[in-house]
């Protein structure tokens, strides 16, 4: 029998298995010789030494004991072959918005904003939302009362800050002496370092129309009785002063003023800005709405010389029917300094800054621990808008180059170069000493509520009212406004958070810009009308504390 059929025999191994074909049978050509060398051919060196050092470990196990003092060892010399000269540099990208870019967003728009022809004249079209004729109308229910109560006593105020915080404190003066009953002497001016105004009430306002207009509802009076001020030495200071919290309810002054009122006779309270809450019963709103839109009219000269500007302002504007644009700018160096926002003055922006804060609030921005964050600030919106940007934003809105501007504002830091883009887009542009002589200055030059009150006057009866910056002054005028336009304040209120992102991006087209402005336009129109909330301000919301709605025309 063939060997190969032989069954093997218990116990011997079989035959190995023919060697499988290095290729598919169905390639039947020979390998070439070298192709597939053996298995022991391909090991290299690095292999044979991997196995060996593997093979000396697992037989000697306590070698593990020092793998630790390897490791650290190896580590050590490794560090030794590092320069630490070099550390590894991590960027930090600012967060869109944070950087003022706008320049560089203006070269871009510019050309595209030059050749743009498309839009109507914005001030002809700009109110949309307005109420037909006659639906609100300024309505403050006097007092139908014949003659007043005897009085409990008299309130001595000091009013603090610029010229519309001390309208906020003499009106609440005005509700506090009304509800207890008292008689309010006319409220004194504090003389503060920022202002450095030394006018006295009298020199702001019409003293004497004021206390007529107000003599079927409050007691004012210009000077307290001799006999009750000998009790103390003719001297305020030594009159009993109540520091009260701000936004006090109207409840606190009558459980703890009016018994100590009607004790002494003579109570002063100072500070007295924001000392009395918005929220407050009809009769103390109904005495706010008498104050400030019947009683407080500007003395003689202020009303004057701000007549005459507005006269001026309608002269020039006559081919836009006598309609103009007033814009209250804060750019000034205190203002700048005070929001703790960076532009693009580079180091010399930084010392004057720095500088303006010392100076207005010594140490108050310099306090261990605190934390100041320009660009959180300019994306939070609480940035002051720079003239470029104003410039922008209007001609974005649609304004022409052609369309006439009033400029309501204090000394503009850095003018030459921050006010040259608003030119451009705007030639038109007047201010208090564009429009009115030296020699008719000179009297208010020196007094910045005085020509706080001529730019209140402009802007009051402007077609178009920007605010570009919160404070009291935009506070008041918006109330103002619709207390005079039939509820509506025709007044722009722009997006600054927005603003912020738009003028970030350097790439922005026109088209889209535009767009984005005449969107924020619309939203101003729509916010017009506004009634009060709880905690809003009557000052700047009027209805329906001060005014009454009418029936709407058929």
């Amino acid at each position: 029998m063939h060997a190969s059929k032989r069954i093997p025999s218990s116990g011997h191994t079989s035959p190995s298995p023919p060697q499988s074909p290095l290729r598919s049978p169905r390639y039947r050509g020979r390998s070439k010789p070298g192709r597939f060398p053996p298995a022991a051919a391909q090991r290299t060196i690095a292999h044979r030494l991997a196995w060996l050092l593997l093979s000396v470990l697992l037989r000697r196990q306590g070698i593990f004991l020092f793998a630790p003092l390897i490791y650290i060892s190896g580590m050590l010399l490794y560090m030794g072959t590092v320069s630490f000269d070099v550390v590894p540099q991590i960027s930090h990208r600012p967060a869109p918005g944070s950087i003022y870019k706008s320049p560089l967003v203006y070269e871009k728009l510019r050309p595209e904003m030059d050749a743009d022809n498309s839009s109507a004249d914005a001030l002809l079209t700009i109110w949309k939302n307005s109420y037909k004729s006659g639906e609100w109308k300024p309505c403050v229910n006097k007092s139908l009362e014949v003659g007043i109560p005897s009085s409990n006593g008299y309130i001595y105020v000091e009013a603090n800050g610029g010229l519309n915080q001390q309208r906020t404190s003499i009106c609440n003066a005005v509700a506090v002496a009304g509800y207890l009953n008292a008689t309010l002497l006319i409220p004194n001016f504090h003389y503060h370092s920022i202002w450095r105004d030394p006018s006295k009430f009298k020199d702001i306002y019409d003293q004497e129309f004021f206390m007529t207009a107000l003599q079927n509802e409050v007691r004012v009076v210009d000077k307290i009785p001799v006999y009750l001020m000998e009790r103390f030495d003719h001297n305020f200071s030594n009159v009993f002063n109540f520091r009260v919290k701000a936004w006090s309810p109207i409840e606190y002054y009558k459980d703890v003023v009016l018994p100590r009122l009607l004790e002494e006779k003579v109570v002063r309270i100072s500070p007295f800005a924001h000392r009395l809450s918005f929220d407050a019963p009809a009769a103390v709103q109904r005495l706010r709405c008498m104050a400030n839109y019947e009683g407080l009219r500007f003395a003689n000269p202020i009303l004057t010389m701000g007549e005459n500007l507005v006269a001026r302002m309608k002269e020039l504007s006559a081919s836009h029917g006598g309609k103009y644009v007033s814009v209250h700018l804060r750019f000034e160096e205190d203002m700048v300094a005070f929001s703790c926002c960076v532009f693009d003055g580079g180091a010399q922006e930084d010392r004057d800054m720095r500088a303006a804060r010392e100076r207005g609030w010594k140490g108050k921005f310099t306090k261990p621990g605190r934390t100041i964050l320009p660009g959180a600030i300019r994306l939070n919106g609480k940035c002051p808008l720079t003239p470029l940007e104003v410039g922008l934003m209007l001609r974005g809105m649609g304004f022409g180059k052609g369309t006439y501007i009033y400029l309501a504002s204090g000394k503009i830091y850095n003018a030459e170069k921050y006010m040259a883009p608003l030119l451009e887009m705007f030639p038109n542009l007047q201010t208090k000493d564009t429009l009115a002589t030296p020699e008719e200055l000179a009297p208010f030059k020196n007094f910045s509520s005085r020509m706080a009150a001529l730019d209140y006057t402009v802007c009051l009866h402007s077609e178009v009212f920007v605010t570009t910056q919160g404070g009291n002054f935009p506070h008041f005028l918006l109330g103002h406004r619709r207390f005079l336009y039939g509820g509506h304040a025709k007044t722009i209120r722009p997006d600054k958070r927005k603003l912020a992102l738009l003028l970030d991006n350097t790439s922005l087209g026109w088209k889209i810009f535009k767009r984005q402005m005449l969107n924020m336009r619309s939203h101003s129109d729509s916010k017009g009308f506004e009634f009060k909330r709880m905690n809003d301000s009557v000052y700047s919301h009027p209805c329906p504390d001060c005014m009454c709605r009418m029936n709407k025309a058929v």
